[in-house]
């Protein structure tokens, strides 16, 4: 790969500048710099079709004596590149920029195929998962990674396949699959490199977010909450540690306080910026389940007290979960207490085994209606 250890790739680098300058939440003063930033590395890097997209969507004015140069530039590159498709070789392809989207992936196709090497052919699904990152073409990212596992299947190094677990658990996170992605980071954390999508602060960032949403507390605890990779680093995020254990220690005030610093870097995260409400649903559902595991019934002025937030607060708060089935409980307003009725999984097993094998009687009586006309 063209990124060096520990060096991002520039085009994610420019695509999450991208998605601040056009966030509501950011301040008007760091959309300033933020525009100058872009400005510069589209006309350093002659990125005339994504100058033109960016005026089209009022982040510039069309400015010709910008655009005129880069277009010109762009069309001796395009000529430039049409020749290298008769003899082109994977390392020359390495140079190209990413300018030219469609003319790129035609190049990465035409280069696989003069490409023998499964190694060398899995640093072009990299490069394309990249292309699909900048853009989060969330189509060509699937097929880029069904493409690597059956590259995989014919050999290929360990080091790519780790790097091949970040990228298609990132995917993961990014489309809201959050068991998987977080299973997929964990197995990567002893092993990481792949510097080109994000530090390895941001990977322990998304590896805890992850986890706690998906994983039980014993899981955790050995997993995450007593990993040396995670307690190494997870001092330099803001919030994270505290967020982290204040949930296992069951320390709720803290970990609302936490929660709510931490909700800020989420916003401001492109992968996870889309599934920010789901998160903070999935984050609350975890807390609660929690507590209430421990009691049979408790007041609600209890458990407001423990999370340091209002009754009314409460109350609210568990209705909308209780209505949405993710909390098993009831609300005895009258007492002011709430009533845990956990289910009975051996109970849901043989209820769900009847009526499955009702359904099965019933197609089984259609069949013989048929077959004895």
């Amino acid at each position: 790969m063209d990124s060096e250890e520990g060096t991002q790739q520039p085009q994610l680098v420019l695509a999450h500048k991208l998605f601040l300058l056009t966030h509501p939440d950011v301040n008007d003063l760091d959309k300033v710099r933020l525009r100058e930033e872009v400005l510069e590395a589209v006309v350093s890097n002659d990125m005339a079709p994504l100058f033109e997209t960016l005026v089209s969507k009022g982040v510039f004015s069309l400015n010709l004596e910008v655009l005129d140069p880069m277009r010109v530039k762009n069309a001796d590159e395009l000529k430039k590149l049409d020749e290298k498709l008769a003899c082109v070789h994977l390392y020359e392809f390495h140079g190209v920029p990413t300018t030219f989207y469609g003319k790129a992936l035609e190049q990465l196709k035409v280069t696989e195929k003069k490409t023998v090497a499964v190694g060398q052919k899995m640093d072009l699904v990299f490069y394309t998962l990249q292309m699909g990152l900048f853009d989060l073409d969330f189509d060509l990212i699937s097929k880029c990674i069904d493409k690597a596992k059956k590259l995989f299947e014919k050999g290929g190094d360990w080091e790519r396949k780790n790097r091949l677990k970040v990228y298609e658990g990132l995917f993961c996170m990014s489309t809201r699959n959050f068991k998987k992605a977080a299973d997929l980071f964990l197995d990567s954390i002893s092993t990481f490199t792949t510097y080109e999508l994000f530090p390895y602060d941001t990977f322990i960032f998304y590896t805890v977010l992850t986890s706690i949403i998906t994983l039980d507390r014993v899981s955790l605890k050995q997993k995450v909450v007593d990993a040396p990779e995670i307690l190494t680093v997870i001092g330099k995020i803001p919030y994270l540690s505290e967020f982290m254990n204040s949930l296992y220690e069951c320390q709720y005030k803290s970990f609302f306080s936490a929660f709510a610093g931490l909700m800020e870097h989420i916003k401001l995260d492109r992968y996870l910026q889309p599934h920010f409400r789901y998160y903070m649903r999935e984050v609350r559902t975890v807390v609660y389940s929690q507590f209430l595991e421990s009691y049979k019934s408790v007041t609600i002025e209890a458990m407001a007290k423990a999370f340091g937030v209002s009754e009314d607060f409460i109350d609210l708060e568990l209705s909308r979960f209780i209505a949405a089935g993710k909390l098993h409980c009831k609300i005895d307003k009258v007492a002011g207490v709430l009533e845990t009725n956990r289910p009975d999984a051996k109970n849901a097993l043989y209820q769900a085994t009847i009526k499955q094998g009702d359904f099965l009687l019933n197609r089984i009586q259609k069949l013989s209606r048929v077959i004895d006309l």
